[in-house]
């Protein structure tokens, strides 16, 4: 067993303290919560390995580890705003126009598309953005609009490249078990929450190109979980998570970095109106087969709804966590390929990958059928 003289023992303390300061100030500089768990699993490993070791090899590895963490922090460093260009789709409302704001803020070049430029949402990014954010009128279902929006792009940059693309413009939809939602709700959510982010992205990709930019999709939590009563929505986030995994293997030799944010629960006001989830529901109700409507009763069918109050309890009105990301994965020099901002995210990430398929099932359906009714037919059997 080697034993440590005090002058050594100085001098590994000395080291580590070095390694550790350092490693928190690359940290200061890395936005996002991703950097910060780093650390406290860098810490968990230091008492780890001074725990489990003689003094000396603690000292050692704990360092090693230091000096390795500080490499991969310096790869997250931002690189300089310099007035780089972002597109932003979906600025309306919600992340798109909170985004918008905050790019804006720091002083990027923003263009925001918006479904409605004459819009509440559209008139207060002019009124309280600077000159450089340009709104565009952009329905990512229409390819007439996109090409207009690329032409006034290209126009305002001139020869400069177009930094980053952030495909966020999306719908949720009626939230109802799979067979109950109508196929027009399946084809209008892949028509702009994946269609809609393929065709921008081709569009344009010519300024990534040039610029050796950045792709930002913006997914959901129910493009890599089956959560329940989300057939449709976590479909075409599904489609659009998958998309961005080929995009991002196909874009490296371009030197075009490729990111997929998933966001936890947020209150962003995708959901929609009352009067928007009425208008779904009476849509809903007239495309049912009489018989489905028998074996399912209306009393089920209208409670659906209630699943969405069990959405917003778990959701966060702060979307601090979601800005943060979507800034690294612009700004940084490496940015990650996978974000999951929002308490628990990544833990529910994890969990579906890893564990057994009925141990999820379990505790999926005992979370999201909490206190719904169970279908007539069903009730009557039993």
């Amino acid at each position: 067993m080697i034993t440590l003289s005090s002058e050594t023992a100085w001098l590994c303390l000395a080291v580590t303290a070095v390694l550790g300061g350092l490693v928190l100030y690359k940290l200061r500089k890395s936005p996002g919560q991703v950097g910060r768990n780093m650390v406290c699993l860098a810490g968990l490993w230091g008492v780890v390995c001074l725990l489990s070791l003689p003094l000396f090899w603690g000292f050692v590895l704990f360092s090693l580890s230091c000096f390795l963490l500080y490499i991969y922090l310096s790869g997250q460093e931002l690189l300089p705003v310099d007035q780089k260009a972002v597109l932003i789709t979906g600025g309306d409302s919600g992340i798109g126009h909170a985004l918008s704001k905050y790019l804006d803020q720091l002083g990027f070049t923003v263009f925001a598309g918006v479904l409605d430029d004459r819009g509440p949402g559209a008139e207060e990014l002019r009124r309280t953005c600077s000159e450089r954010l340009c709104v565009l009128q952009m329905d990512v279902t229409n390819t007439q609009q996109i090409k207009d929006a690329y032409s006034t792009v290209v126009q305002k940059l001139q020869n400069r490249g177009l930094w980053a693309v952030v495909n966020n413009a999306g719908i949720l939809g009626l939230p109802a078990e799979g067979e109950l939602i109508p196929m027009s709700h399946y084809k209008q959510c892949m028509a702009v929450n994946f269609f809609g982010a393929v065709e921008v992205t081709k569009t344009f990709l010519p300024l990534l190109r040039k610029s050796k930019g950045r792709l930002v999709n913006i997914s959901s939590m129910a493009g890599g979980i089956p959560f329940l009563n989300l057939a449709a929505y976590g479909s075409s986030k599904a489609a659009l998570t998958m998309f961005s995994a080929i995009m991002r293997q196909e874009l490296s030799k371009w030197q075009v970095k490729v990111s997929i944010i998933q966001p936890g629960g947020f209150k962003t006001g995708i959901l929609g109106t009352r009067e928007m989830l009425e208008k779904l529901e009476k849509d809903m109700l007239d495309h049912l087969t009489p018989d489905v409507q028998e074996e399912y009763g209306q009393e089920f069918i209208l409670v659906q709804r209630k699943w969405l109050s069990n959405i917003s309890w778990f959701s966060s009105s702060d979307i601090s966590p979601v800005l943060l990301d979507v800034q690294h994965a612009i700004s940084a020099k490496s940015p990650f390929t996978l974000y999951a901002p929002g308490s628990g995210a990544y833990l529910w990430l994890c969990f579906f990958s890893f564990s057994p398929t009925g141990i999820f099932d379990y505790f999926n359906k005992k979370l999201y059928n909490f206190g719904v009714k169970i279908p007539r037919a069903l009730s009557t059997s039993n």
